[in-house]
């Protein structure tokens, strides 16, 4: 019984994560460890503009 259990939770999971309607905020998780970067640059940029004066 607890092999049927853990089947069908396991299917509903693979189903969960392969839905289309949870495809656009997976691929918002996915480009999370990018974001920062952008922050990062900018911030760089603004210091190297400001040591150049």
């Amino acid at each position: 019984m607890g092999t049927i259990l853990v089947f069908v939770a396991f299917i509903g999971v693979v189903l969960w994560a392969y839905s289309s309607k949870r495809k656009n905020s997976f691929d918002e998780a996915a480009n999370l460890p990018f974001a920062d970067d952008e922050t990062d640059a900018k911030k760089r940029d603004e210091e190297a503009s400001r040591s150049k004066k």
